[in-house]
């Protein structure tokens, strides 16, 4: 028997489809929201370098910001303070790559430190500034919060995990708009690339007062030895670190241990949807159109590194060492 749908019937069965997707996504109110958020990425020393390629980023953090709706600044590294001010004043909130620098002295620990006690002071009188901290990122917030080195070494360079969530994750926001049934598999299955040497033990969080009262653990790993911190919220600030590599997921596929799964791929997505939209909570802005286009990443051409580096992808940059 034919069914005959009239164009009324199907015009109403498209807007009940329509319905049912948009409830399956994170929802965010358009009151007070800054819809064209500027994200700056922090560049970091290149291990080898050539004239013209002093400094770096991974192309994946790029699109892992691009992907949830925010355009990007690579933030240069040996800058003098006042250009990081005005920086800091123009872009909606800042991102500190994984990699391989020194977290107590560089140039990439430099800038980190600047636009985190920025971000301090800025939230502290209400002016809303997100940051976070991917695996060396990570590392760098524990040591500018805590200022010690306190991380520990543990054999967790080139592996997958799932996430051993602790009961803070009730009242996180980092995951409060996740599915649960996506919540379950980053807690059972290994979703998470680790790519690190270095890890903050639980139990040097837990014995450290500055590192105990600033950040919640969402959630720990072990290499079989020592237990690890693995994701963490400021409870004052938005400030967020993972030890762990989201944006590798979808954007990165030179190591067979990245996972790949459905799972996988939409924990990049919620993760980036995530900060992005806490970086929408402020209207920092360029003083002016051309300067913003000067900018940003788009007048930088990625390079092809994929089987000679551990990134499909990278931007790269020529700094000069300044007299700061």
């Amino acid at each position: 028997m034919a069914i005959v749908v009239t164009a009324k019937a199907g015009f109403t069965f498209r807007i009940m489809i329509l319905s049912l997707f948009f409830m399956c996504l994170p929802f965010y109110s358009s009151a007070k929201i800054n819809d064209r958020p500027i994200i700056g990425v922090l560049a970091q020393e290149v291990y080898s370098q050539k004239p013209n390629q002093t400094a770096y980023i991974a192309a994946s953090y790029v699109k892992f910001l691009e992907s949830a709706g925010a355009r990007v600044v690579p933030v240069m590294i040996n800058q003098p303070m006042e250009e990081y001010k005005k920086l800091f004043n123009s872009i909606n909130g800042i991102l500190y790559p994984g990699g391989g620098v020194s977290i107590i002295s560089s140039g990439y620990e430099r800038a980190a430190k600047i636009f985190y006690e920025l971000a301090i002071e800025a939230n502290s009188r209400g002016d809303y500034f997100p940051v976070w901290g991917t695996c060396l990122g990570f590392e760098q917030l524990m040591y500018l919060t805590s200022e010690k080195t306190i991380l520990s070494q543990t054999n967790t360079s080139g592996v997958a995990l799932p996430l051993n969530f602790t009961n803070e994750i009730k009242d996180s926001k980092m995951f409060k708009d996740f599915p649960a049934e996506l919540i379950e598999d980053l807690a059972t299955v290994a979703l998470t690339e680790n790519s690190h040497k270095w890890s903050l033990a639980v139990l040097t969080h837990n014995s450290n007062e500055e590192l105990n009262m600033f950040y919640k653990v969402l959630s720990t790993n072990t290499d079989g030895k020592v237990e690890f911190v693995s994701t963490v919220e400021a409870y004052d600030y938005p400030i967020y670190g993972t030890q762990w590599h989201p944006e590798k997921n979808a954007f990165e596929w030179t190591s067979p241990y990245i996972p790949h799964s459905p799972s996988a791929i939409k924990t990049t997505f919620y993760l980036a949807q995530f900060f992005v939209s806490e970086a929408r909570k402020n209207f920092h802005k360029f003083e002016s159109e051309d300067e913003e286009s000067k900018a940003l990443i788009y007048n930088y051409n990625p390079v092809f590194t994929g089987p000679k580096s551990g990134f499909e992808q990278i931007y790269f940059f020529r700094f000069f060492t300044l007299d700061i």
